[in-house]
């Protein structure tokens, strides 16, 4: 958020860095990746925002939500339904004192435990509340059957495939996309996520970059002891969606709404 010179400020932290356009431009002709997961923090804080008739920060604050982003977290940070990054187990967490109020799953609490932070059990991702901010019948538009999502990193293998949709489309398009489908499968967490919220069945595509901590933390900290991904989109399309996701109240309870005034 932008503010004036002297004016408390709440940074809401999120991945999304700028990465060169192609090897055929200047190195320094740069774009945000703008990966749509990575997108739906501020989206949602900003709305839970609006409606809690909040917007002036009480003090500098930096906040984390939706992602696999604490290895970003700062000493005094303020985390809400943040996940530890698998690929970063061997130094998951450098800050030491957090102002944790809910965290995606168990598997992240038990990393933080490990390092000294508390964190209440309170799980799960914030993207689970884009179903409540923004129900399924508002999105309209025509039946899209099945549409195959995949993480970042997997969009070469997936992109001639049907139903295919870029992580990087606008956020509020994958959205709409995901609310017109009849089915959600692929590799991207945030897929899945915003599929559960919004009543659409989804299946996890094994990952071809990504390890599985954030799935497996994603749902055990929403109401599943387990799930069964699938080798292919195909063998994902057969078995159809995983048993819906839980979304427990106290997620939308922890929201640090204290942080405005």
């Amino acid at each position: 958020m932008s503010a004036a010179v002297g004016t408390p400020a709440v940074e809401l932290v999120h991945w999304n860095p700028r990465r060169r356009v192609s090897r055929l431009l200047p190195a320094r002709v740069t774009r945000p990746v703008d990966n749509f997961g990575d997108l739906l923090g501020p989206l949602v804080v900003r709305e839970l925002l609006r409606r809690s008739g909040r917007e002036h920060p009480v003090t500098d604050a930096r906040l984390l939500s939706i992602g696999s982003v604490l290895h970003f977290a700062r000493d005094g940070d303020v985390v809400w339904g943040s996940g530890v990054n698998g690929k970063t187990l061997a130094a998951p967490v450098t800050a030491t004192r957090l102002d944790v109020r809910a965290v995606r799953g168990p598997r992240t609490r038990a990393v933080l435990a490990q390092h000294g932070i508390d964190a209440p059990e309170v799980y799960g991702d914030p993207g689970l509340l884009v179903g409540e901010l923004w129900p399924r019948e508002s999105f309209g538009g025509r039946p899209a059957g099945v549409t195959v999502l995949p993480n970042l990193h997997d969009v070469p293998a997936y992109r001639r495939h049907p139903g295919f949709l870029d992580p990087r489309t606008p956020v509020r398009r994958v959205l709409a996309r995901i609310a017109a489908s009849s089915l959600v499968v692929g590799s991207s967490l945030h897929g899945i996520v915003v599929a559960e919220s919004l009543g659409v069945p989804a299946r996890l595509v094994l990952p071809r970059a990504e390890p599985l901590f954030k799935y497996e933390d994603h749902y055990l900290g929403s109401g599943r002891d387990g799930f069964t991904p699938a080798a292919t989109v195909a063998e994902a399309v057969a078995a159809g969606g995983e048993p819906p996701a839980v979304l427990d109240p106290a997620l939308r309870t922890a929201f640090p709404v204290d942080l405005w005034r």
